[in-house]
């Protein structure tokens, strides 16, 4: 079977369900791929920045239907202990992506837009025109959206650069039970990467954390693991000691990398983690991939009216608002990031920043944007 919409996005996550709802909302006839059925958990930090809130509200997604919590307060904590806190500039909210994905699930095939489970086996480009196999059908259309997220055999299809290389990064994500405050998100430092709690709806707190695996794999099981090297850091061991797990077991991702990606590669507009990951311990990952699922959303709705003459200048025109949006966040994200892998420097800094709040609110607003605006 052939079908031609005007638009297939390949990926089911924050940044291809956004963009689903914003294309769909706007007339375009819209096929979302994505290999697996909701509601799902997600290996995520799920916590968002309130930058976000005025394009949710423009999409007719009111997430205060979903009961989060409200999220004001920041604290980061090295290795031994030393202790930084600050407001967070804008807020954010806490959310798991099993409630928060589903309900932009529901919200694009509201809006029209149809939903496909299977995996995408093939892509190809030639003649102004995309081709995209599954394992059920074929499917052509002028625009693809790739929301695929971290990694994916599509990747290897596309032979993206980053692919090829060994990425020393895995993280593992589970929801507890147990006292934490609501309005807190934290991270916390411990040798050989950084963990993310704060808590989601109905009163869990989600611990998502990226490990370096060399560390890691000394280690017969992510509990001996977690207790020889998190427990360091007496903050976490205080958490997870008295908190009690209500997955079966955590979700892991592994290879995630932190290269640069291109925004479009043969074509395909990236978006969300498909176009560029930020380090989780910047902790604005959700925010951004919903940023970049609106910028190329607005770009495909005037090359689709022929507002933007060419494939050329629409690519251009994404590439350039991409950059221009993401670009020092990520830069600022991949510094930070080497800089905290140095145990000394990271207790100077955070002693620095506990004595003086500002400078962590101020590395905060390096990572973050400002409000979203609505054209």
């Amino acid at each position: 079977m052939r079908t031609n919409p005007d638009v297939v996005i390949i990926g089911g996550g924050l940044a291809g369900l956004a963009g689903a709802v914003h294309l769909s909302k706007q007339g375009l006839q819209v096929i979302l791929i994505e290999k697996t059925a909701y509601p799902r958990h997600k290996v995520c930090g799920e916590y968002i920045s309130n930058e976000i809130l005025p394009y949710l509200n423009w999409l007719d997604i009111d997430v205060s239907e979903l009961h989060p919590t409200a999220i004001s307060n920041f604290e980061f904590t090295a290795q031994n202990g030393t202790t930084a806190k600050t407001k967070l500039p804008l807020g954010g909210f806490g959310i798991s992506r099993y409630t928060l994905d589903h309900f932009l699930f529901e919200k694009a095939v509201q809006n029209g837009c149809q939903v496909i489970t299977e995996t995408v086996t093939d892509i190809s480009f030639a003649d102004d025109l995309f081709t995209i196999k599954t394992s059920e059908q074929i499917l052509s259309s002028k625009i693809v959206l790739g929301a695929y997220g971290k990694r994916s055999n599509i990747d290897q299809v596309l032979s993206r650069d980053f692919i090829s290389k060994k990425s020393p990064w895995l993280a593992v994500k589970a929801h507890y039970k147990g006292d934490f405050d609501t309005d807190l998100v934290a991270l916390h430092n411990f040798q050989g990467g950084y963990c993310g709690i704060s808590k989601v709806e109905n009163g869990l707190i989600n611990i998502c954390y990226l490990a370096d695996y060399e560390t890691f794999k000394k280690y017969k099981n992510i509990d001996d693991y977690q207790k020889a090297v998190l427990y360091k850091n007496k903050k976490l061991k205080l958490v997870l000691e008295n908190s009690t797990q209500v997955f079966d077991k955590p979700l892991t991702i592994s290879q995630i990398s932190f290269d640069k990606k291109l925004p479009v590669e043969n074509h395909i507009l990236m978006i969300g983690d498909t176009a560029g990951l930020i380090h989780p311990m910047c902790g604005n990952g959700m925010a951004m991939a919903i940023h970049s699922a609106k910028i190329a959303a607005e770009l495909v709705i005037d090359f689709h009216h022929g507002k933007i003459e060419s494939r050329s200048v629409l690519e251009k025109r994404y590439v350039t608002a991409w950059k221009k949006n993401f670009s020092r966040r990520m830069f600022i994200g991949r510094i930070l990031a080497r800089v905290l892998t140095h145990k000394k420097f990271t207790h100077i800094m955070t002693s620095a920043a506990a004595s003086m709040p500002f400078i962590l609110s101020a590395i905060i607003r390096q990572t973050h944007g400002s409000p979203i605006t609505i054209n």
